[in-house]
């Protein structure tokens, strides 16, 4: 049975937002992660038309779009990402640290179904933070 050390993890600076950070596994039918977010980071308004995903505050703040709904999120919450559902969140208050799963694990790359939103850009209007650096990232470079 395979045993992660997080601290051993390679780590990895998404295209679609260099700033953060990524340590990442795949199994057979999931793929999961701890993500580092700076204050202010993260991707547009965007959903996952073919995957599920689940996120765990593990540090931090973040505030959170999901649906209709807007809130803060922070340390002990769960998130339940269904697809198809359009989110966004974005470090408050400092840098933050979530622990996410999704289903199915694909090539293993934890933005690999990444689709932009419809409303994305009123969104970023809404609920200001620094622009997302890419919209459609082709995959992860290595830090």
């Amino acid at each position: 049975m395979p045993i992660y050390h997080i601290a051993e993890m390679k780590r990895v600076n998404p295209d679609v937002n260099p700033a953060m950070i990524m340590q990442t596994v795949a199994g057979e039918f999931m793929k999961a992660g701890i993500v580092t977010k700076p204050e202010g980071e993260g991707p547009s308004l965007h959903m996952h038309p073919n995957e599920e995903q689940f996120t765990l505050i593990l540090e931090g703040k973040l505030h959170m779009i999901l649906g209709d709904e807007d809130r803060i999120v922070e340390r002990g919450d769960l998130i339940h990402i269904p697809r198809f559902t359009p989110h966004r969140s974005r470090a408050v208050g400092g840098p933050a640290v979530f622990f996410t799963v999704k289903y199915p694990a694909g090539s293993g790359d934890l933005n690999q179904d990444y689709h932009k939103a419809p409303g994305a850009e009123d969104a970023e209007r809404r609920f200001p933070g620094i622009s997302p650096r890419a919209e459609n990232p082709p995959g992860p470079q290595e830090r």
